[in-house]
């Protein structure tokens, strides 16, 4: 019988994380363990969890396929998520951390909006868990067309059979181990993706000979195709750039990631995960555009080699892996691509059902349910919001970029501007927070069928789209402060308990 490396490879890898899962799962005693492993985290299983959570297989496959198929003017989307992230950790990170401890030592976002806002916490973190259901099972979505689009590839099977099969390694572990298993993975998943992300380039410059043949061949493609690979703002209007560098705005708002901050140890640790998590994701963006924009060389070069790609261009990383490695390191490198699916998906799985179990079913059903009853209806959360994604990812033909765009705009629009007054305005009141997470979240629904009917048609002739992240987080942002500025204003408990958190933060950072 002979040995499939890249598939031995590629199952030792799945087995792996399986075991992680199981090793979790005896340290899983409570609720708390399961949501936020305890709030035990350390700098380094903060910072690559944080990265590897939020990149997802967009890093992978997305990414450079629209550098492959655009050139450099797509790597805005790289910039403004780099920029966003770095103050994403600077400012939210450690006084999230504070703030959620000290406000009943709050779980998900929903709980800590209850918290924060008093009597009218209550219809803040109602709406706050329905926008996470909606927009996380969205999310999902693009996780599985993603890992189904690898496991086509990989086992030569259907799409809807690699569906089930790739949804089903990452529903295992995260149902067993939760977010003890999720996070040891993510550093596991991390590394691997670094690992990928800078071997790919150097293999496609030794490849191509060395980097001025590799310019060449990008030179003679841009001529053939009369795209400007190489240049930054090539065919692409000033909204445009906008829109791509405000995928940055995201980042305040999105509950995967920032529950790797509340899940921190402590304070003290934030600077030296900052660090560590902004390097990881400078050294991972950067592979990636540099996959995708030597690849458009590497396939001018050998254009035989390109059908796969012609076909989908955001299968070109695992094009390139099929033909500059052996079979046993594109078993390794396929992991990668496995592990970004991974890592963010089960995330999202977790943190879904984590608001299904403890802001709804704890909140309104089992007020005084046993700890390993909501473990469990946690896990019976992650099935059943698995299967409803798995419903939406069952179209083959869905872009990954796309369904998350419009899941990164829902939250952060929603959820960005609140948790930034939330966090630096002791004058924000429940009301005001109601309405941002309301209008920001409509706004990004909305949006796109407003622009297409009357902003680009007859009315006002606009033919630029704007990506929907920027209106909703002006509109969300505005509200939030006009209500709380003119409604009733804070008590004087809500606002004390602010300032006795920032004391705290202000010296434990």
């Amino acid at each position: 019988m002979q040995i499939n490396p890249t598939l031995l490879t590629f199952s030792i890898y799945l087995i792996l994380i399986l075991g992680v899962g199981f090793i979790a799962y005896a340290k899983t005693k409570n609720f708390s363990d399961y949501i936020l492993g305890g709030r035990r985290l350390g700098a380094l299983v903060t910072a690559l969890s944080a990265g590897a959570s939020d990149m997802s297989g967009w890093l992978l496959l997305g990414l450079p396929g629209s550098i492959y198929l655009f050139g450099l003017s797509k790597s805005w989307i790289a910039i403004g998520l780099f920029v966003g992230a770095y103050f994403n950790w600077k400012l939210v990170a450690g006084r999230l951390r504070i703030h959620t401890a000290l406000n009943n030592n709050a779980l998900t976002l929903p709980d800590f909006f209850l918290r924060r806002f008093g009597k009218d916490g209550k219809g803040v973190k109602t709406l706050a868990a329905l926008v996470i259901l909606v927009f996380f099972t969205l999310y999902c979505a693009s996780g599985m067309v993603a890992g189904a689009q690898l496991f086509t590839v990989i086992f030569e099977l259907s799409y809807i059979q690699a569906l089930l099969l790739s949804a089903l390694a990452t529903i295992i572990y995260t149902f067993i181990g939760g977010f003890l298993a999720i996070s040891w993975c993510d550093t596991i998943q991390a590394t691997l993706m670094l690992f990928a992300l800078l071997v790919t380039p150097i293999m496609l410059l030794l490849s191509l000979g060395d980097w001025d043949f590799a310019l060449e061949q990008i030179h003679i493609a841009s001529a053939w195709q009369d795209v400007a690979y190489s240049n930054l703002v090539h065919n692409i209007s000033f909204v445009s750039i906008l829109s791509a560098a405000a995928w940055g705005l995201g980042y305040f708002g999105q509950p995967h990631i920032l529950a790797r901050f509340m899940a921190a140890e402590n304070v003290k640790t934030m600077k030296k995960a900052r660090r560590i998590s902004m390097t990881w994701m400078f050294l991972c963006l950067a592979g990636a555009i540099l996959i995708g924009y030597l690849g458009i060389g590497y396939f001018q070069w050998f254009p035989e080699q390109a059908t796969v790609v012609n076909k989908n261009s955001e299968l070109i990383f695992i094009a390139l892996l099929n033909n500059l490695f052996n079979p046993w390191m594109i078993g390794l490198l396929l992991s990668a691509i496995l592990a970004a699916v991974m890592s963010t998906l089960s995330a999202q799985l977790l943190m879904a059902s984590s608001t299904l179990t403890q802001d709804f079913y704890h909140s309104f059903f089992r007020r005084h349910a046993h700890q390993r009853e909501l473990v469990w209806i946690s896990r019976l959360g992650v099935l059943l919001i698995s299967l409803i994604a798995m419903g939406i990812a069952t179209d083959e033909n869905s872009s990954i970029l796309a369904l998350v765009a419009h899941a990164w705009a829902g939250f952060g629009a929603a959820f960005g501007p609140l948790i930034l007054f939330a966090l630096f305005w002791k004058k924000t009141t429940g009301k005001g927070a109601l309405t941002g997470i309301f209008v920001g979240g409509l706004t990004v629904i909305c949006w796109p069928t407003f622009q297409d009917i009357v902003l680009q048609g007859v009315v006002f002739g606009y033919h630029e789209p704007l990506y929907e992240i920027i209106p909703g987080f002006i509109l969300s942002a505005l509200s939030i402060y006009l209500v709380s500025s003119f409604g009733p204003p804070a008590s004087r408990v809500l606002q004390a308990n602010f300032d006795s958190a920032n004391t705290i933060y202000h010296n434990e950072k």
